[in-house]
């Protein structure tokens, strides 16, 4: 059962790209989107925003199931992505699974697979941990 954002991801960005759930906690998070036309480069792969957005979306999720709950929320602070391996039809399976819990920084290692299982991106999210901005 995944817990109920806080900020819709069926309205934002997320949903622009078709980011679909599996799991949510705050040591793994696993997601999959369908690759259509939209989320394709002009050569016909899925672009590689689209694999660090799936990242970053992962891990903020993650650490937001950990630190929600004691008033603070996640910030993505650093993305890197390296691209292995061209996605061209089916689907995007994205793992990310938590390396280290600080009290101002999450560390987050993201996986992203074809429909074979073939690893495809790679990314490490460091997601900064902050109180909420007044107001917001």
């Amino acid at each position: 059962m995944l817990p109920e954002p806080v900020v819709p991801f069926d309205r934002g960005f997320d949903a622009l790209y078709g980011l679909e759930l599996d799991e949510v906690t705050d040591e793994r998070v696993r997601a999959r989107v369908p690759v259509r036309d939209a989320v394709c480069q002009p050569m016909g792969l899925v672009h590689g925003g689209v694999y660090a957005s799936i990242a970053e979306s992962l891990a903020s999720y993650g650490t937001a199931a950990g630190v929600m709950g004691e008033g603070k929320v996640p910030q993505g602070l650093s993305n890197q992505t390296n691209f292995l391996r061209p996605i061209t039809g089916g689907t995007i399976h994205a793992e990310a699974v938590r390396r280290h819990k600080g009290r101002t920084t999450w560390v987050w290692d993201v996986e992203a697979t074809d429909d074979e299982g073939r690893l495809c991106a790679v990314t490490r999210m460091t997601i900064a941990v902050r109180e909420p901005r007044p107001g917001g």
